[in-house]
This record gives structure tokens, C-alpha cells and sequence, in this order.
């Protein structure tokens, strides 16, 4: 907590988590819907009897979750403090004198 007793804020909607959690979501939501209504005989004797589609789109819903779940348990902080950097004898202004 800072000084003022304020809530940190959150990546939330923005974290990279949420976005890639979605995407698997989704798309493994298309293959499971793919896997039950799509299989077919023919598909059964070239993947020797396994729904390939349906146990993807079942990983990826499972990966979804974890990928969801990481971003609610540990949220980004976002640290709204200023940052100074002290000036050495070394640096310059940038004028290169």
C-alpha cells in the first residue's frame, strides 16, 4: 500500500494474460464445437479413433483458465510513483557539453 492508503492499480482488461486466455477460449471453443459435430468415420480411421479436434479444443480451454486464472490470483501492479534518477558527476544533460 502507498502512503495514501490507495488501492495499487491493476493492469486489468490490459494485461497480456486476459488477451491470450481469450484467444485459446475461443478457439477452443471453435474446436470442441468442431470435434462434436465434425467427426466422422473417415476422420476416426486417419486419427486412429481419437477426436483430435475435441481433445485440442478441451487443452485449450483448460490453458484458457490457467492463463485467466494467473491474472486474477497475481494482477500487475501498476507502481504510479515518480521515478528520480540521481545525476552522477558522469552524465550529462544531453547537450554534449
Amino acid at each position: 500500500m502507498n502512503e495514501t492508503n490507495e488501492q495499487p492499480q491493476t493492469a486489468g482488461a490490459f494485461d497480456i494474460r486476459n488477451f491470450i486466455g481469450v484467444l485459446l477460449a475461443i478457439f477452443g471453443i471453435i474446436l470442441v464445437f468442431a470435434g462434436l459435430v465434425g467427426f466422422t468415420p473417415d476422420e476416426a480411421r486417419r486419427t486412429g479413433g481419437i477426436d483430435a479436434n475435441l481433445w485440442t479444443g478441451i487443452g485449450l480451454i483448460v490453458a484458457a483458465i490457467v492463463f485467466i486464472g494467473w491474472a486474477k490470483v497475481r494482477p500487475l501492479r501498476i507502481d504510479d510513483t515518480p521515478s528520480v534518477e540521481p545525476e552522477g558527476p558522469g552524465e550529462t544533460d544531453g547537450t554534449g557539453s
